[in-house]
């Protein structure tokens, strides 16, 4: 199966087979719907977080709270997008988890992809009633 052409404009980097659940550190980028600039400004060159990008550190931050093999290294919420890496101490459970390059379903719990997933639809739904749009979608598919 095909990806949206209107909502799929770049090729995966994601290695095939590849366990995103392993341990590793994992850097990983999160843009805004459209890069519309929600979680602050940069004054007199430093980030200034507003209200959107105060949650989004909250969050971030809980990530390794909530997550006992996860630690969080260095992070930057820029107006547009955030960055920051991720490790994985361990490997949760006793299999291997595989990279969802080739399966239908989401990624399995505990992955790189999982832990961003979660944090995007809390961080969305949070943002989202903030600004009274409920229903935003990060992608529009149509």
């Amino acid at each position: 199966m095909s990806a949206h052409p209107l909502s799929h404009h770049r090729r995966s980097i994601r290695l095939k087979r590849y366990d995103y659940a392993g341990a590793g550190a994992y850097f990983v980028t999160m843009c805004t719907y459209k890069r519309e600039c929600l979680f602050g400004e940069i004054v007199d060159g430093k980030m200034v977080l507003n209200a959107f990008g105060k949650i989004m550190e909250a969050e971030w931050l809980q990530t390794q709270e909530i997550r006992p093999n996860i630690e969080l290294d260095e992070y930057s919420i820029m107006p547009n997008h955030v960055h920051g890496i991720i490790i994985i101490n361990e490997t949760v459970g006793a299999r291997h988890r595989l990279a969802p390059t080739d399966k239908t379903h989401g990624p399995e719990s505990g992955s790189v992809g999982a832990i961003i997933g979660q944090f995007k639809s809390i961080t969305r739904k949070q943002i989202n009633r903030l600004r009274d749009t409920p229903c935003r979608p990060y992608r529009k598919l149509d």
